[in-house]
This record gives structure tokens, C-alpha cells and sequence, in this order.
């Protein structure tokens, strides 16, 4: 296993949609395997490939107290999503140093392959539900901030790319 490298922001390939999945190959575990990795090494509770340039419909999310319960999902897509909403502070990888408020449905029911190349569909609830969602928006080609007022985005981009510069 590996931890990879991060696409920084505003690499294209943030703003690509990911190809979706035809099938759950070696080759596809190996790349979760490297993903659960770096995710753990950030340390974070999810990882959509995108953001670390492949440009394949995969994501994993782990949002357990003690790591080792990552859930591996090929071609995610949400079929049902709560009337609750819920805030919490979002960042990624992507763009260091900074982080915003983003309000999405408190839970969430998403359809995916396993790793058994299998269809299933899981609730997520709570962080897990809002893991979720922020990974199928970067399979979508969105980052957190998309969803922030234009002058928030251009606030938080501008401050990461300080952050950047000063080192």
C-alpha cells in the first residue's frame, strides 16, 4: 500500500466528473488499498480518487472511532437523502489550511459496488452520511466550496493559497 500525492486546488481534475467503474478488479482493490492509506495518513474520514488523479468513480469513507471500518464504494450515487439537514466543517487535501460550514442532508442512503464487484445499498447517518456526500461531489467533479457563497469561495481560496505561499 501506498500514500499517495494530492491534486491541488484548482487542478482540472477537481472540476472532471470521474469515469464510473465497469467492474471490481485487483487493480481497483489496489487502488482502494492506497486510498484507505492516505486517507489514514491525513488523517481524514473519506477519499474520493480524484483527489489524488485518478480519475476513476471511487471513494472510501471511514469515519469510525478506530480506523480499519472503511467502507470501499465503486460508482456511488445517492438514491435517498433526509429532509434534516446538518451542518459541520468541511475541508479536503485538496485546498490545506482551510475549512468552511457546509450544510447537507443529516442522512443518506447510497447505492454502490463493494468489494465483492456486488450491488448494495447502505444508510449512512451523522459524519458518515456527510463523508458520503462530500466524495460522490468530487466524483462529480465539486469541491466543498462550490457550495459556498462566491465571495466565501473566493475568501477561503484566497487564504489557502496564502497559506501555500508562506509555507
Amino acid at each position: 500500500m501506498t500514500v499517495r500525492t494530492f491534486v491541488p486546488y484548482p487542478d482540472k481534475r477537481l472540476r472532471t466528473a470521474a469515469e464510473p467503474v465497469g467492474q471490481v478488479t485487483e487493480t481497483v482493490r489496489m487502488i482502494w488499498d492506497d486510498m484507505v492509506e492516505t486517507m489514514d495518513a491525513m488523517p481524514g474520514v473519506g477519499l474520493a480518487a480524484p483527489q489524488i488523479g485518478i480519475m476513476l468513480r471511487l471513494a472510501v469513507v471511514d469515519c469510525s472511532d478506530k480506523r480499519g471500518q472503511a467502507v470501499r464504494m465503486a460508482n456511488p450515487e445517492v438514491l435517498h437523502a433526509s429532509v434534516q439537514m446538518r451542518r459541520h466543517e468541511e475541508a479536503s487535501p485538496n485546498l490545506p489550511g482551510v475549512s468552511a460550514i457546509i450544510e447537507r442532508p443529516r442522512a443518506v442512503t447510497v447505492k454502490f459496488l463493494n468489494e465483492s464487484g456486488e450491488i448494495e445499498e447502505r444508510d449512512f447517518v451523522g459524519l458518515w452520511a456527510t463523508s458520503a456526500q462530500h466524495q460522490i461531489d468530487h466524483l462529480n467533479g465539486k469541491v466543498y466550496v462550490d457550495r459556498l457563497s462566491p465571495l466565501r469561495r473566493k475568501m477561503l481560496v484566497a487564504k489557502a493559497a496564502k497559506l501555500a505561499r508562506n509555507g
